[in-house]
């Protein structure tokens, strides 16, 4: 509980609320159907809807002040107006929880692809090198031994979530927390107050056009991340405000002019002229081995994680640790071996069958491309991929998605994936052209098959031994969303049922999609 007024203390901004009450706030909402009495209830302007307009059920449900960002009369609680109220929650909700960031080293990750594994990675070898950590992901929040999901899909938690999950580490005794940081969180100012010490950059690649409109602006918010560095309160426990780039990426210039003193940038890569780099590399079926070099390093790692991909979010881990925390090296590695996995990226799933099962989270064309690379260097055989491209999203990647696959995989089985409240077919038509462009041949090398589980069946119905059946884009996810309606689903489940059918053999069954009644 806090007073009104100490909510606005440290508020960057520019407002001039006069005579704001002296009246207990017990909590903050951004959503009117959460608030409880003596919520602050703050109202936003989104791309749907306009918080604005749900004032009144707010109050009525016991809100105790609201903040919004417009001229507002005649409440009967305390309004206060401010000039951006979406900028402004996540400053009232860290004073609310007593400023977390500034108590802890908070290690941000970005990108496109690799977020999550890196974000694993880094929490792996915090806790090899006897640091007390917790880490935030848009797969879970780690708190010691609890464990909170984060949501059914793939974002930054809203910024009273991710204020809260601080404030539970700060009171767990944790002392450095690992945040994935999505372009969609930096866009929506949802972590602006997190206080970041460590910015770390796995790639920028072709993904969220749709809300952005450009790569350049998809760019740009991912570079936000860089920004608050700058902004990062000094804290007694030291501050690194150390940004960590991907040499090999091409955002690497752009995101190492916008680094702003007191800031400072290394750099990572599989080669020279990387500050980290990678060197004898070694592939397998069962893993990744290379030594970590730089200026007076040189580390063996080894790591059951596969792909090229993976060697790189390693070496993002092992920089930002070792050059930008300190963490000794062998520490730094042993954390990189322990992370057998992370649920739903390249995940086997095995029931016996005489070819591999594989459920990925890759969702854009890059990832797709090197989950796809990933395979083939882990059989002679053929790779069969099964994948879709979500509706009211970036429509470029439908195409070219089709395109990868088409170019590199044996056979592609096109599906939906959350095609939300537009034409499945229509998008499925979208990814056969492109498909057909590269040379694909339908009925031949590519098919289209709506129903999600029905694609799955057919992957695993046409493996043979030693294939691999790649099933991409929805990974760990929990959720599938036709229409307005998010089912439940989840791909491993859907794998091992499919799996379990081929075999005649005890397993899940099939969970439900509407387009199994078509």
């Amino acid at each position: 509980m806090k007073p009104l007024p100490a909510l606005f203390v440290d508020f960057p901004f520019q407002f001039s609320p006069t005579d704001l009450p002296d009246i207990p706030i017990t909590g903050i909402a951004i959503d009117s159907r959460r608030v409880e009495p003596g919520h602050l209830f703050i109202a936003r302007r989104g791309g749907s809807t306009d918080g604005h307009r749900f004032i009144p059920a707010a109050i009525e449900r016991g809100a105790a002040a609201v903040v919004g960002d417009q001229e507002i009369g005649g409440l009967p609680v305390p309004y206060i107006r401010v000039p951006n109220s979406v900028e402004a929650v996540t400053w009232l909700a860290a004073a609310f929880y007593d400023w977390p960031g500034r108590r802890l080293t908070v290690i941000g990750v970005t990108g496109t692809d690799g977020k999550t594994t890196t974000c694993n990675l880094l929490y792996q070898i915090l806790l090899a090198a006897g640091l007390r950590a917790g880490l935030i992901s848009t797969v879970n929040a780690v708190i010691g031994d609890e464990v909170l999901d984060t949501g059914f899909h793939v974002t930054t938690p809203d910024a009273p979530d991710v204020q809260f999950y601080l404030a539970k580490m700060v009171a767990a005794g944790l002392t450095h927390v690992v945040l994935e940081t999505t372009s969609h969180g930096l866009a929506q100012h949802r972590v602006d107050a997190s206080q970041y010490d460590i910015a770390v950059v796995t790639n920028i690649t072709h993904e969220h056009l749709d809300q952005h409109g450009s790569y350049e602006n998809y760019r740009a918010a991912k570079g936000r991340l860089f920004e608050l560095l700058a902004r990062t309160w000094p804290k007694p426990q030291g501050n690194p405000r150390l940004a960590v780039l991907n040499r090999d990426d091409s955002s690497y210039d752009y995101l190492a002019s916008i680094v702003r003193p007191p800031s400072s940038a290394v750099s990572y890569g599989l080669s020279a002229p990387a500050d980290l780099r990678a060197e004898n590399i070694v592939y397998s079926p069962q893993g990744i081995r290379f030594e970590a070099v730089g200026e007076g390093l040189r580390q063996p790692v080894t790591s059951p994680l596969v792909g090229a991909y993976n060697v790189s979010n390693c070496l993002a881990a092992l920089t930002a640790a070792v050059r930008g925390l300190g963490v000794d090296p062998q520490a730094a590695a042993r954390g990189i071996s322990a992370l057998t996995g992370v649920p739903g990226r390249m995940e086997r799933i095995d029931l016996g069958q005489p070819f591999t099962a594989i459920v990925d989270f890759a969702h854009t064309p890059n990832a797709l491309r090197v989950a796809i690379e990933t395979a083939r260097q882990m059989t002679d055989r053929r790779v069969i991929a099964v994948f879709g491209s979500a509706g009211l999203r970036d429509r470029q990647k439908r195409r070219m998605m089709a395109e990868v696959s088409a170019e590199l995989a044996d056979i592609s089985i096109l599906t939906a994936e959350d095609p939300r409240t537009e034409s499945l077919e229509g998008i499925l038509e979208e990814m056969a052209a492109g498909a057909r462009s590269r040379g694909g041949r339908e009925g031949e090398t590519f098919f289209r098959v709506p129903d999600r589980g029905e694609a799955i069946r057919l992957g695993v119905r046409l493996a043979e031994p030693g294939d691999i059946v790649l099933a991409c884009g929805k990974g760990h996810e929990q959720s599938m969303c036709f229409g307005e309606t998010e089912y439940l689903w989840d791909d491993r489940t859907a794998m091992r049922a499919a799996l379990a059918e081929l075999l005649g053999v005890p397993g899940p069954a099939m969970p439900y999609l509407p387009t199994q009644q078509k």
